[in-house]
């Protein structure tokens, strides 16, 4: 359970987006409406060189989030110590406004899987999540952010549903948690579910952050639709329009455009965080 240590100061209720290289000079000039970015922690946990740099310079102008895809949060195996170490480095130096990372599993003995695989929700698992969630608090001193995972399949075993098993984590631990929209319709569309049903029963009490990003279309082996959580296509309209949904239950909240594959030219990318602009300026 989180303590007393300090949370995050919090990100401006405003768009962000996921930081690419290639549009640092552009992002400096003409952010339009981008108040963040995220970057992803594995990617700058060396010790200097032109990647830190461009993080020290940008985080006088944007706040700043930080978001991890390697801790393995569902993993049976304990943390990597040596991951967890380099972490809090990150944190202390670039002082970001948050701290996320994914409900999922990606290491398998010393191997590192290239993806984030789902969990199957029991009590077993709830125990060893938030027993974890504990570890990288307490080690960054800092309340993490979980994000709910777009699935594929579902578990025959899971007891919890995934709504009900995130408000238990938060319960249990005081984590905040990261509301990714895409994932909730991707993984209602290939789970049969319905998505505003999803919302109504998320914890969103509790939400920090919201995220929205582009998914490809394609059809399982029945001839069902497969949605696939590719980050590499624009903000699809079911998209932005259950983000709309849940802004009118949540208020104002940071909303990331994330398109991390294929990445599009700066002026592309603004676009789409102008329209998270326009769903936030239709809040209350």
């Amino acid at each position: 359970m989180l303590d007393s240590s300090p949370r995050m100061d919090g990100l401006p209720a405003a768009p962000g987006v996921g930081y690419k290289p290639q549009h640092f000079y552009d992002l400096r000039a003409e952010p339009g409406p981008v108040e963040w970015i995220e970057i992803h922690a594995e990617n700058y946990m060396g010790d200097g060189g032109r990647p830190l740099a461009q993080i020290r310079a940008l985080s006088e102008q944007f706040s700043l989030s930080v978001h991890g895809v390697g801790l393995s949060i569902g993993g049976q195996a304990p943390l990597d110590p040596e991951h967890l170490a380099r972490l809090k480095h990150l944190i202390n130096w670039s002082k970001p406004a948050s701290f996320s990372e994914h409900l999922a599993w990606s290491t398998h003995g010393a191997e590192f899987l290239n993806d984030l695989l789902p969990l199957p929700y029991t009590d077993e698992t709830l125990c060893r999540v938030a027993d974890h969630i504990d570890q990288v608090q307490a080690v960054i001193g800092r309340q993490m952010l979980l994000e709910n995972p777009s699935s594929y399949l579902a578990f025959e075993e899971s007891i919890w549903s995934e709504t009900d098993f995130l408000r238990e984590l938060v319960k249990r631990t005081g984590c905040g948690l990261l509301l990714d929209v895409n994932n909730v319709f991707v993984s209602a569309t290939n789970l049969g579910l319905s998505a505003q049903n999803y919302i109504e029963s998320f914890p969103l009490h509790a939400v920090g952050e919201i995220h929205v990003g582009g998914h490809d279309e394609d059809f399982d082996d029945h001839g069902a639709p497969l949605l696939i959580d590719s980050h590499g296509k624009p903000v699809r309209d079911a998209v932005w329009h259950l983000l709309d949904q849940v802004l009118l239950k949540t208020g104002k909240k940071p909303v990331l455009v994330e398109w991390d594959n294929d990445v599009p030219d700066w002026p592309t990318l603004r676009e789409e965080a102008r329209r998270a602009a326009q769903a936030l300026a239709m809040t209350a």
